[in-house]
């Protein structure tokens, strides 16, 4: 018996997963709260815009989460931490981390540690927004090709506007940065020992999608480009990297050092570092024609199509990357950039009381479709796909002095339900086959509403992976195939994934009624998102209106 181990780190808290490599089950598994900030999020009360993270949690948390899942697993008859052959990691992107030329983050610095400007730029920050415009023009002017393969738009939520607005906000925190780390590069470089960040094995998958890294011009971005927009931009990349690797490659292997912290033998395979979601689409079972969304505070869509065709360049998506998910297929990216944080934001938010998710839930869920009257806009955290415009915000369209709470509950729903439909029909329109959906996190596992919702609004089949922590799992995975286990990814999904055995089927008279409402949904996201430069919306007070008289008289 074989075992790896996955670690995702996401928004609020890092977990570890303990799995078994002829059959993916999961023996042990524990989860670490960020102790640093708000749910682990260090705010700013004047900036909406500002999300950062402090990296001292990231390191407590792989020691207290995998411990403790190893602590889990041991309760398994037969399971000894001397069989684990590899750790997989996933975070959260784009998260870049200053660190100094030992590979330490600036943050544990005493004279940085209260400098927010010093931490982890989480991917949630759109404090770059100017930046992230003035890339895309210059990009526009001078290097079209790099915007064409990220959906023609740089995003404030990526790297290089992050590191660009730091430059330009906090000269000192930027000056003392020998190098800048993505957060699934750093960790696995940590637990390899690696003290150089030139040394770091950099993943394919957040260069590619985050930072403009292509083969097609040799690597990242070309110091002419970077000098326009600032020289000390150039001057870095100097300290960035050269090369960056798919998930066939090891990050390198576990150093003596946290091998001993850890319990687990010395030497055994690190996996390359990914996105939290492209790992979690692997341990979804993410193949061609399968469209994988996790769905939890955002939303992230992936897609694998191989690398032996032609894939057209998208507008308004994250990026087509060869080798960002699985190696030997170019793995396309979209997403949302707030679903669940909509959820909690109304519920936790505005009405304060967080005991009201599930009653909510069974409210909205008697409701038909259209009978609220309501129409909104997923936008309260900007849109990341397909407009990619982090200045956007929400809109609740249809109130009156009758709307329930959860009315409104479900219309927010049914908003983050049409975000997803553009995005399914903006990547077919352009060659990428969509025949499944496969969704995973815990909103898919527990609110069995939303998921038929989702089914009605898309049209689509609608599955839920087998493991509740697909990322973690994914992550496994791809330790399991650098660490000798299986001979490759195919032949590891196989071995480790599956679905549930629910599933949500369109229902035809509740899709008669949201091809309705989706026109409608269209008509304000192509206004406000400023797709076209007039539009006469005097009609859709009075269709929702319609709408939701006939729900009624049904």
């Amino acid at each position: 018996m074989s075992y790896t181990i996955g670690i995702d780190y996401g928004t609020n808290s890092v977990r570890a997963l303990v799995v078994r490599i002829s059959d993916g089950a999961e023996l042990g598994t524990c989860i670490f709260d960020y102790p640093s900030g708000n749910q682990g999020i260090l705010l700013c009360p004047s900036d909406h815009h500002l999300a950062r993270q402090n990296p001292a949690d990231y390191i407590q948390g792989v020691e207290t989460a995998v411990k403790g899942a190893l602590a889990e697993a041991a309760r398994t008859e037969g399971f000894s931490a001397s069989q684990v052959i590899g750790i997989g990691v996933d975070g959260t992107g784009s998260s870049p981390i200053p660190v100094d030329a030992s590979n330490v983050p600036l943050a544990l610095d005493p004279d940085f540690s209260g400098n927010p400007n010093a931490h982890c730029w989480l991917w949630k920050d759109h404090t770059s927004i100017k930046e992230a415009a003035a890339i895309t023009e210059k990009a526009g002017e001078m290097r079209p090709q790099y915007l064409a393969k990220i959906g023609g738009t740089y995003s404030s939520e990526w790297f290089w506007a992050k590191l660009w607005h730091c430059l330009n906000i906090d000269r000192q925190v930027f000056d003392a940065a020998h190098s800048w780390v993505e957060l699934s590069d750093f960790v696995p470089a940590l637990l390899a020992g690696v003290k150089d960040p030139a040394q770091i094995r950099r993943g394919i998958c957040m260069a590619g999608h985050k930072a403009m890294y292509a083969e097609d011009w040799n690597g990242l971005p070309d110091k002419e480009f970077l000098a326009a927009l600032d020289p000390a931009l150039a001057d870095l990349r100097d300290r960035l990297y050269d090369q960056a690797y798919d998930a066939s490659e090891k990050a390198g292997t576990l150093c003596a050092e946290w091998a001993e912290r850890l319990g687990l033998p010395e030497g055994i395979a690190i996996a390359i570092g990914e996105m939290d979601v492209h790992y979690g689409s692997i341990g979804c079972g993410v193949d061609e024609g399968t469209l994988v969304k996790v769905i939890g505070t955002s939303t992230c869509d992936c897609a694998v199509v191989s690398a032996d065709k032609d894939v057209a360049d998208i507008p308004g998506i994250c990026g087509i990357v060869k080798g960002a998910i699985l190696p030997g297929f170019y793995g396309v990216e979209a997403g949302q950039s707030a679903v669940g944080d909509i959820f909690k934001w109304y519920v936790e938010g505005v009405i304060g009381e967080v005991s009201q998710h599930g009653p909510l839930t069974e409210a909205a869920g008697k409701l038909k479709p259209g009978q609220s009257g309501l129409l909104a806009l997923d936008w309260n955290n900007g849109n990341r796909t397909i407009l990619v415009d982090q200045s956007l915000t929400g809109l609740m369209l249809g109130q009156t002095l009758h709307t329930s709470r959860a009315e409104i509950y479900r219309a927010l729903i049914e908003a983050t339900a049409f975000g997803a439909r553009a995005i399914i029909e903006r990547i077919k329109a352009y060659g990428v086959p969509v025949e499944r959906v496969v969704c995973s996190g815990g909103i898919a596992e527990k609110n069995a509403m939303l998921m038929q919702i989702y089914a009605d609004v898309t049209g689509c089949e609608m599955r839920v992976a087998r493991s509740s922590q697909a990322c973690a799992l994914g992550s496994a995975i791809g330790a399991a195939v650098v660490g000798g286990g299986h001979p490759d990814f195919a032949t590891a999904q196989a071995a480790m994934t599956g679905l549930k055995d629910v599933v949500y089927q369109p229902i035809p008279e509740n899709q008669a009624v949201y091809e309705r409402l989706y026109d409608l949904y269209r008509e304000l996201h192509d206004a406000f998102g400023g797709v076209v430069e007039s539009a006469h919306l005097g009609h859709v007070m009075k269709d929702l209106l319609a709408l939701k008289a006939e729900a009624n008289q049904g």
